[in-house]
């Protein structure tokens, strides 16, 4: 008799446990109800068990919400689980013509032709201590292979992806800036530059003292001194030279650094690559171009680096060197870790590629959509503009973004797609929440933040060591960012603690 009161008692005990762990997190949600910074607000959270398609807390988990960067799960687990962790893109060095190999001279021209690969050059796996350039060890590799001088121009060949780089619903205020530059088939250095300013007294004109790399951009600067932050914005479509820099950045500054989009990265790589060869003693008799380009400056060209338009489209290619990008798993690490939507954004359109031969946003998207309804997750509710999480056209349930999760754990590249996410309290834009906390080096996360919109959506082990998906997205709210991020971090908490 005692042994079943006994037993009864322990069961009794831990279900009231288990209901008061519930419970702080029903408290929290209802605190986050009735805050007064979310009177005008809509928000939606979902947790359900890794092993069960239950949903075990919920508030508004059917509600369509912007995603901001947590979007990039959506994008990085579809791209691990259709591609493989150790897939890897490739760039070629094409030649088309004559290649004589006695003389050294090519009477053609020499192609960069672009496979996809956003890391070229990338500062997320260039190494610190390599002085060498990537053009540069395409220089050596070619001079290598014989070439002396080539009778033709250098061409970068960007068409594995449509000449749209930015999804269609970008805004104007975001394309200009480096977060904002789009996926180009030929991406090189991060599609990036930096203009470095000089301030003086508040409200007094900045002077721009250089741009690094010389992207040969018209830089008209309106930026001055003023405030305690970064307030500029540079404003330029893509193609385009002309760029407007307005704004401020703080009074007396030396060097004070802003990063745009590169105009047109495939050009700048193409031109790289014949500075470098000129470097290294390689004649280049015409200048750099791009297939694009050529293409735009009139479809009935009859001169095309010195080939007639029909004759180009039929000239056979002849690859001298192929370069592999780092393996996927590694490029999702950095996407997700960094939020680097260009990153992102190559892996929508490469999905789109693989299937239609083109990658193009509009495609990819409703590829990447359609590739999650097949898994059964329910995709009601999900509308997808871009992948990584810019575009405020984006909406998404916190259900839908669990459910991925939930699959992902199923997936054979769930580990690289689990390890490219943000530890709580550890290191990436985890790194400063939930210190102390049961949540601490246990919760990992994408974080996603735009104007207005905040979320996380991750994994985190309850005090059973039982692993739950979770998602909190908030729209709207009337607090400051660091504010907003102060109440969720209780509910990141209070998840963490569930038994």
């Amino acid at each position: 008799m005692f042994k079943h009161f006994t037993l009864i008692f322990f069961i009794l005990f831990n279900q009231s446990v288990g209901f008061a762990q519930k419970s702080k997190l029903n408290d929290e949600i209802d605190k986050l109800k009735k805050d007064v910074a979310m009177k005008h607000a809509t928000w939606s959270i979902c947790v359900m068990p890794a092993k069960k398609d239950t949903v075990i807390a919920e508030y508004n988990s059917a509600l369509s919400l912007v995603p901001a960067s947590t979007m990039k799960i959506v994008t990085t687990g579809a791209a691990l689980s259709i591609l493989g962790s150790n897939f890897k893109f490739e760039t070629k060095l094409q030649y088309d013509g004559i290649l004589d190999t006695v003389s050294g001279v090519l009477k053609g021209n020499l192609f960069i032709t672009g496979g996809g690969d956003a890391t070229l050059e990338s500062e997320y796996f260039k190494d610190g201590k390599d002085s060498i350039t990537l053009v540069e060890k395409w220089a050596t590799i070619l001079k290598e292979k014989g070439i002396k001088k080539i009778e033709g121009a250098v061409i970068a060949d960007a068409s594995i992806f449509d000449d749209n780089m930015i999804p269609s619903q970008s805004i104007w205020g975001d394309i200009g800036n480096y977060f904002g530059a789009g996926a180009c088939g030929l991406t090189y250095m991060d599609n990036k530059y930096t203009v470095h300013l000089k301030s003086g007294e508040i409200n007094t004109k900045t002077i721009i003292s250089s741009v690094v790399p010389n992207v040969s951009a018209l830089l008209v600067n309106h930026v001055t001194a003023g405030g305690n932050k970064d307030n500029a914005i540079i404003y330029g479509a893509p193609y385009s030279d002309y760029r407007t820099i307005e704004g401020t950045i703080p009074p007396n500054k030396k060097d004070y650094e802003i990063s745009g989009s590169m105009p047109d990265p495939a050009l700048f790589c193409a031109k790289s690559l014949a500075i470098a060869l000129k470097k290294a003693g390689v004649k280049i008799t015409k200048e750099s171009t791009t297939v694009r380009a050529e293409k735009d400056n009139e479809l009935t060209t009859e001169n095309f680096a010195g080939y007639k338009k029909a004759e180009y489209e039929i000239t056979k290619r002849t690859t001298l060197y192929t370069n592999y990008s780092p393996s996927l798993d590694k490029i999702v690490y950095w996407t997700n870790f960094k939020s680097i939507n260009l990153y992102a954004e190559h892996l929508l359109k490469f999905i789109c590629y693989k299937k239609y031969g083109k990658g193009t946003e509009d495609e990819g998207t409703e590829i990447i959509k359609k590739y999650w309804k097949d898994k059964n997750v329910d995709v009601s509710g999900f509308f997808m503009n871009d992948g990584c999480g810019l575009s405020r056209s984006n909406v998404i349930t916190t259900k839908t973004e669990v459910q991925i999760l939930r699959y992902m754990t199923m997936d054979k590249n769930y580990k690289a797609f689990y390890n490219s996410l943000p530890i709580a309290g550890n290191k990436g834009s985890l790194g400063g929440l939930c210190e102390g906390t049961y949540a601490a080096n246990n919760l990992c996360a994408k974080s996603g933040y735009i104007n207005r919109a905040r979320g996380y959506t991750g994994y985190v082990k309850n005090k059973k060591s039982e692993l739950l998906c979770f998602s909190l997205l908030v729209n709207n709210y009337e607090c400051s960012p660091t504010e907003m991020k102060n109440k969720l971090e209780k509910l990141l908490i209070a998840i963490a603690e569930m038994e």
